[in-house]
């Protein structure tokens, strides 16, 4: 009895026998094997290539002869003149199986290719994208069997790629048949498969085999900006990335105001739905022009975003996301036609996916930060801050994990600020005050140098000094600190008791000068008392609804601090620390994990089964409401101070002296606090 040749496929490592001259691309379907194919075996898309090992491989036990593998044919040596194959490679669907063999797949060849994310964790994303193209061949129209061309379509990827039940809108169907035709009845399809039991969606076809590529856009709707990545549905790839100001600023500048907006202006929720739904076509067609593609292979959004820009990017007024109990109209995730969310400058028949909310105040924006940072699966005790508007809080390890949202507002994004703007060219960033001096030196965005350093103003270039952002304004305060210009209530020293001229009296309070355009025509910019009592009340509500976490938790300290969001990616972990927004900690434990909602928005877009995990994984959290828990308001008392009433930060403390000034009687209390450890 003759034994059939045995195949290995690495790095999969798995294995069977197979009767000889069969295809190795039918082998790896046979064994579950992750080897891609768009062309069906027809040695057109090239996407199946493979590359066998020949001799002996102990580890497999097996010797593999030279002619384990069918000689090169007629079609691989065609794809090898007009596209070139890298020697050793073969295509899976022309290459049968004579002998014993062991075939390697290459990372470029698997189906669900992996991309590294360099993030806080480097960790894998496994590609399984929902929408994939699909290459087939249809039965041509016959009077004697009579169907419809799509049913005959649907029949064609049934039986060349096992998909049943494919459906498709009318548009689909009214540029069906004059492409069936034009391609002689080949054509290849962008199939929507979702992560839930339902049936196939032809989202687009194209004559012959179309490698154009597919795209998605992952975008993290927030309060004050609305961020896309452009995405490779095939290889992960961002092509590129933009953000655009939340036009619903107008209407106001923190959540609740907008729901208040639309409380008391009938069909203010409207106003705000439309808005932000012709902001998000704008950035659409913006970020494909970028990177040069068709917007018409856009043909996937993922998005996340808090409550309230949920209601209104679907249409739901958020008045009852104002008021206790502050319910959602659903939590769950959903699945939607891009027509239905009136987003006309991507594929008409593209499909949006929203991540599930986790409860009234703690959104879709919450649970991709959890998809991207994993708490549930730390060893330790890890609490993320996506910081923000309106800051989601997670606190949790492989036993549980919370989640609550704190009520930060716009000061900690430059809102609320006398100098204060947004983060762009001119808006100073960092900020050093020297304790003896008492003199500032800067750095501003869009100019690397220092505002000491030789050749500064000519880098700034003609626009000059132009305000205080969210990073700067963080940076100023816990430097004020450092220096002895700000005591620990939060109060300004004047100049007679700090000993400096930047002092400047604006009433009955007083002004730190950070830096004076006037002779040139620019701002003056200065950190009033004003700014800072912004600055404490969102350090505080931040602080407050973390502390709320830990004594749910039962615990007065964690082991590291996770900074989230665009604006966490660039606070100084020591200027936190300092100026008491986040728990003490070991500084080497304060890291950032970036836009980590915009990652988790992109996990999900590239991955149909991190849908069905997140959606498992939201069910489980326990939730806190900041705005009912009787203990937020003491919190929030003791955490006016800098950085803290009650406190000690001994941590911080090991490594920086914060002077014990006080300003209330307008001198020193007893020098500085001595340094520790």
């Amino acid at each position: 009895m003759t034994t059939d040749p045995l195949v290995v496929f690495t790095p999969s490592g798995k294995r069977g026998r197979f009767p000889v001259g069969t295809p190795v691309l039918t082998a790896a379907r046979q064994l579950g094997v992750d080897l891609d194919s768009v062309c069906g075996g027809r040695g057109i898309c090239s996407k199946c290539q493979i590359t066998p090992g020949y001799g002996e491989f102990s580890k497999h036990g097996v010797t593999v002869a030279a002619d384990a593998l069918s000689e090169w044919n007629a079609v691989e040596a065609r794809y090898d003149e007009k596209r070139g194959l890298k020697p050793g490679r073969r295509l899976g669907c022309q290459a049968r199986i004579m002998g014993d063999v062991v075939i390697d797949v290459p990372p470029e060849s698997q189906v669900h290719k992996q991309v590294v994310r360099k993030a806080a964790s480097a960790r894998v994303i496994a590609m399984d994208p929902a929408t994939r193209l699909y290459f087939v061949e249809v039965d041509e129209p016959d009077m004697h069997e009579p169907s419809g061309d799509f049913e005959r379509l649907a029949r064609a990827l049934k039986r060349e790629w096992g998909v049943a039940g494919a459906r498709a809108d009318l548009s689909l169907l009214s540029k069906l048949q004059p492409v069936l035709r034009k391609a002689k009845f080949q054509v290849t399809v962008a199939l929507h498969r979702g992560h839930e039991e339902d049936a196939a969606q032809v989202l687009d076809i194209w004559p012959g085999l179309h490698e154009g590529g597919l795209y998605g856009l992952a975008i993290d709707l927030g309060s004050t900006t609305i961020a896309a990545h452009l995405t490779d549905l095939e290889t992960g790839e961002v092509r590129a990335s933009a953000g655009i100001m939340n036009p619903q600023i107008r209407f106001g500048e923190d959540l609740m105001s907008r729901v208040s907006y639309a409380m008391m202006n009938p069909g203010g929720d409207r106003e705000m739905t439309t808005a932000v739904r012709e902001a998000i076509n704008t950035l659409a067609g913006e970020i494909a022009a970028e990177a040069g593609i068709d917007p018409v292979l856009i043909v996937e959004t993922v998005f996340v975003c808090n409550p309230v820009m949920h209601h209104l990017l679907l249409g739901i007024d958020p008045v009852e996301l104002g008021q206790a109990p502050f319910a959602l109209a659903t939590s769950r995730s959903l699945t939607l036609g891009a027509k239905e969310l009136d987003l006309s400058a991507i594929n008409p028949r593209a499909q949006v996916y929203i991540l599930p909310c986790i409860a009234g105040h703690v959104g879709a924006d919450c649970a991709a930060v959890v998809l991207s940072e994993e708490p549930g699966k730390s060893d330790d005790l890890a609490l993320i801050v996506d910081v923000g508007t309106n800051a989601e809080i997670l606190l949790g390890d492989k036993t549980r994990v919370l989640a609550c949202s704190s009520p930060t507002g716009p000061a900690f994004e430059g809102a609320q600020i006398s100098s204060g703007q947004r983060a762009a060219p001119g808006a100073i960033e960092a900020i050093r005050i020297d304790p003896v001096t008492k003199e500032p030196r800067f750095r501003v965005i869009g100019c690397d140098k220092w505002s000491d350093e030789e050749g500064f103003a000519d880098d700034v270039g003609p626009g000059g000094i132009t305000g205080i952002c969210g990073s700067g304004i963080i940076e100023a305060v816990a430097e004020l600190r450092l220096a002895g210009l700000l005591d620990e209530s939060g109060l300004i020293g004047s100049a007679e008791a700090t000993g400096t001229a930047r002092m400047i009296a604006e009433g009955r309070t007083h002004a730190y000068l950070i830096h004076d355009g006037g002779a040139g025509g620019g701002p003056r910019i200065t950190v009033t008392q004003g700014d800072i009592r912004a600055i404490q009340l969102a350090k505080s509500a931040l602080y407050a609804g973390a502390r709320l976490l830990m004594d749910a938790r039962g615990v007065d300290r964690v082991d590291r601090v996770v900074l989230a969001g665009a604006f966490g990616a660039h606070i100084s972990p020591l200027h936190a620390m300092v100026l008491g927004m986040i728990p003490d900690v070991p500084l080497e434990k304060v890291t950032s994990a970036g836009n980590a909602a915009g990652t988790g928005a992109r996990i999900a877009l590239c991955n149909v089964g991190a849908r069905r995990e997140i959606e498992r994984v939201v069910g489980e959290i326990t939730k806190v409401e900041t705005a009912i828990e009787p203990k937020f308001q003491e919190h929030f008392v003791a955490a006016n101070a800098i950085p803290h009433k009650i406190d000690p930060f001994p941590e911080l403390n090991k490594i920086v002296s914060l002077p014990n000034v006080s300003f209330n009687t307008g001198g020193e209390t007893g020098g500085r606090r001595r340094r520790r450890g």
